[in-house]
């Protein structure tokens, strides 16, 4: 039997309990000052904090420990190991493991080590707390998933309540965590903490840091009358506190009393109806020596911590502590510039990066076009552990950068206009450097990384970051243009009192953006033209119409024009350019077949708000002027090119995606093979120099290999740890930004006019094929892949972004009203809901 459970477990090589004397790596239990941080292996993640603050001296109930080797030898010493093997090697459900342990007699011997623990700890009422190994850890606190018994009275309850401690362990839910975790369950013991029972007044639970907002300036008490069970559990409403550090009562809420537990007469709990109180149920005094058991918590473990506390005539105890998890970071405090920038990188950074993407195609190529950019006008561009700082691996959230200048800076009015002269935009797609671009992408592509050795594949990777250099070149000559063309132009259009047509005017350029809608537009074309074509993609969802259209005969046509169309575009990004741990449409085939849906419907709007705004413009009188019209016509031609130069550098970009994920993917599968990542996906929690790192996946020693399969392991609990909290906080970042009038809600208008039509949310690729002809099209984030949605919406209403972004660019294409930076756009408003979008007001209102 390849797992073997119940094994005595010795003190980890090195560890070593503290000052005071420890017992015995075997010894079956022991008092909680016994015990300390380093003795999770015997104590489990609970007894090992416990024992830790009984010896700093905090108001902790007394108490002991029955280790994780009196766990080991019920395993052991009953056969119950070997039968636990071999249900978990059949897949058995957790309720078979409990009723092996209810069916299995405890030994004499722990029965008799147990109940002289009890004794010697003076008998009574106690809690019963189970403390495996993994819990009350940092990043898996492991919160409810095994057992807690309250007010166990007696020498027989209480081997009772051990055993259903143990076989705790082993419910469906603790199952489930550890294995969403990536903990083996060979690796898992548990302990039990048995404390003197302290029969609240009044208990709860207490943050050392805001678990919402990050913040580490403040204290968050939650509280409710009699055990703080009624808390945990969810059975009530509590009262809420805010404290300063120092125990300041800043914010009171107060709480709901639906129920009242209170230890039973004989043991247990019960249960009754709260009564309704008119005050707070904890004084000035209890709250300020709160406060000081938070400070002094966070003061001995060195970060945040999340507590258990309960009030027993006037005197406070503390009942358990542990690290807060899904902390997010602190806010961050932005300047005026940061909060500028912001809603142009929250849109490239709708998900959390990976360790993968920000040291491979982060780092290795995207940050370094920005970094030449830069420094092409003399400015430093920051660092990328500035701009997406990380903890233990995993970025924790987006700082929009500050470049900094230097003296070189002087000289960068003179090279910006002496790039704008040499380098014309309309010119642009004749450059040598594009031809060497694209003649380098047909080499990649040639490659096919599944007959390439470890170290050439390694070099084939690098290759491709190296090829990005062309396009920074490209760049970096280039967009002085548009800078020049835009400082021509606002002041033009200010003299005129014409700067509100600005954003209209200088949209609608040509690009590989708009020619792949177009394209996209004549496939649906092509469904409408056959019948039973036409019938398929109403009836069937995209995800099941491409195995239809590839073995039909009759659909052959549309099929071959699919394929040129990925052929073309299918290296376009899905969720975010700057991402390579996404996939491209070529992968995603059923996004784009959501598309043609989409498309489907009414032929596409005809209202064109650059020739209104140019046509506008150029009746002014002023413009009888030949020389003046020349000038400001010019200048939106050459701004119009320049926003058609970025546009479609961006698309050459992602010419590089397919070639780099192909080989990345491919790392993956030997790295599956050589047992170090379950999936090849999870090469993306490794960073680019790990890999190169790396000599042969096959020929890895052991240890190296144990090695990196635990950073991995670490690595995603990190990452599903902060699954909840965004890496871009939109809080901050339109913090400053005033709510107008009483619209459902409001961000800045990005393209004018109004719209009243019905809300469909759509929050990525996979949602395309929802949205409807007319419809209110509201998402957390856009690029150019959303872009053939807006042909068919209405308006679209945006969580993130600004004036600049795709999504605000595209709508004034198209001629819709478009409101970006709302936040929350998608949690306040609901799919089929009747709202009326303003463009020109930022303010998205309820419609009749």
């Amino acid at each position: 039997m390849g797992k073997r459970f119940g094994r005595r477990r010795p003190r980890p090589a090195g560890a070593r309990a503290g000052a005071l004397t420890a017992p015995l790596p075997g010894a079956l239990t022991g008092p909680l000052a016994e015990f300390g941080a380093a003795d999770v292996a015997l104590a489990g993640g609970k007894g090992a904090n416990l024992g830790e603050l009984v010896r700093a001296g905090f108001p902790v109930p007394p108490g002991f420990v029955i280790t994780t080797a009196a766990y080991a030898a019920m395993l052991e010493d009953t056969g119950l190991g070997a039968t636990l093997a071999g249900l978990l090697e059949t897949g058995a459900e957790g309720l078979r493991i409990r009723e092996a342990f209810a069916a299995t007699p405890m030994p004499e011997s722990l029965r008799d080590a147990i109940t002289a623990a009890y004794r010697q700890a003076g008998g009574g009422p106690v809690a019963v707390r189970s403390s495996a190994t993994a819990e009350d850890l940092p990043g898996a606190a492991f919160a409810g998933q095994q057992d807690t018994f309250l007010n166990v009275v007696g020498e027989d309850a209480l081997l009772r309540s051990v055993k259903d401690c143990w076989a705790s362990l082993w419910t469906d839910r603790a199952i489930s965590y550890r294995t969403r975790r990536g903990i083996p369950a060979e690796d898992v013991a548990i302990a039990v903490v048995i404390q003197k029972m302290v029969d609240a007044d009044v208990a709860g639970v207490m943050f050392s840091a805001d678990p919402v907002t990050g913040r580490r300036d403040c204290i968050v008490v939650d509280a409710s009358p009699g055990l703080g069970e009624a808390v945990v559990s969810g059975l009530v409403t509590p009262e809420h506190y805010v404290l300063s550090p120092r125990g300041r009562l800043k914010e009171w809420t107060p709480g709901g009393h639906e129920a009242l537990i209170r230890s039973a007469p004989g043991g247990g709990t019960t249960e009754t109806s709260g009564e309704p109180q008119s005050g707070p149920s904890l004084t000035k005094r209890q709250l300020a020596a709160l406060a000081g058991i938070s400070r002094r918590a966070v003061a001995h473990f060195g970060v945040p911590q999340d507590m258990e506390w309960a009030v027993n005539g006037g005197s406070v105890h503390l009942l358990q502590a542990r690290p807060m998890t899904a902390l997010p970071r602190e806010p961050v405090r932005l300047n005026a510039f940061q909060k500028k920038l912001g809603p142009f990188f929250a849109e490239m950074f709708n998900q959390r990066p990976y360790p993968l993407d920000v040291s491979g195609w982060l780092e290795q190529a995207v940050l370094i076009m920005l970094r030449d950019m830069a420094a092409s006008v003399g400015v430093d561009f920051p660092s990328h552990d500035q701009v997406l700082p990380e903890e233990d691996g995993v970025v924790l959230t987006l700082v929009p950068p500050v470049p900094r200048p230097t003296l070189r800076v002087l000289a960068a009015p003179a090279a910006v206009a002496s790039r704008a002269k040499r380098f014309k935009l309309a010119r642009w797609k004749g450059d040598a450097r594009l031809a060497k671009f694209l003649a380098e992408i047909g080499m990649i592509n040639r490659v096919d990384p599944r007959e390439l050795p470890w170290p050439q594949l390694t070099a084939h990777v690098q290759h491709i970051f190296e090829a990005f250099q062309p396009i920074t070149a490209l760049r970096v000559s280039y967009l002085p243009g548009l800078l020049v063309s835009q400082l021509r132009l606002w002041p033009l259009l200010l003299l005129l009192g014409k700067q509100r047509l600005g954003p209209a005017l200088i949209a609608g350029g040509q690009s590989r953006t708009t020619d792949a809608n177009r394209e996209l537009e004549r496939l649906a074309g092509l469904v409408r033209s056959d019948e039973g074509l036409r019938r398929l993609f109403e009836a069937l969802p995209a995800a099941e119409l491409l195995p239809r259209l590839s073995g039909d005969s009759r659909y052959a046509d549309f099929a071959g024009a699919f394929r040129d169309f990925l052929s073309e575009y299918g290296h376009r990004e899905s969720t975010s350019a700057v991402l390579s741990s996404a996939p491209t449409w070529s992968e995603t085939p059923d996004v784009i077949l959501g598309l043609v849906k989409v498309l489907l419907g009414q032929q596409g709007r005809t209202a064109d708000q650059t020739g209104d705004a140019l046509r506008e413009l150029g009746s002014h009188p002023a413009l009888r002027n030949p020389w003046l019209r020349r000038q400001v016509l010019t200048a939106v031609d050459d701004s119009k090119a320049g926003m058609a130069f970025r546009e479609d550098t961006h698309f050459y970009i992602t010419m590089l995606l397919p070639p780099l994920r192909r080989a990345l993917l491919e790392m993956g599968e030997r790295l599956r093979t050589a047992g170090i990542v379950d999936q090849g996906h999870d090469v993306f929690h490794l960073r680019y120099e790990e890999l190169l790192a790396v000599a042969d996946p096959g020929t890895l020693p052991s240890r190296e290999r144990d090695r990196l399969r635990a950073t991995v392991t670490a690595r995603s609990a990190k990452r599903q740890e902060l699954a909840g909290t965004p890496v871009v906080d939109l809080d901050v970042l339109f913090a400053d930004r005033k709510r107008q009038g009483d619209g459902l809600v409001a961000g800045t208008g990005a393209s004018r006019g109004t719209a009243t039509g019905t809300v469909r949310i759509i929050r990525g690729p996979a949602d395309f094929g929802e949205l409807r002809s007319g419809e209110i099209l509201v998402c957390p984030y856009t690029n150019p892949s959303w872009t053939p949605l807006f042909q068919r919406a209405a308006a679209v209403v945006v969580d993130a972004g600004g004036a600049g972004s795709h999504a605000a660019i595209v709508a004034r294409e198209y001629g819709i009203p478009a409101v970006m930076g709302t936040r929350n756009a998608t949690a306040v408003l609901r799919d089929g809901q009747r709202v009326t979008v303003n463009g020109n007001t930022g303010l998205v209102t309820e419609a009749p």
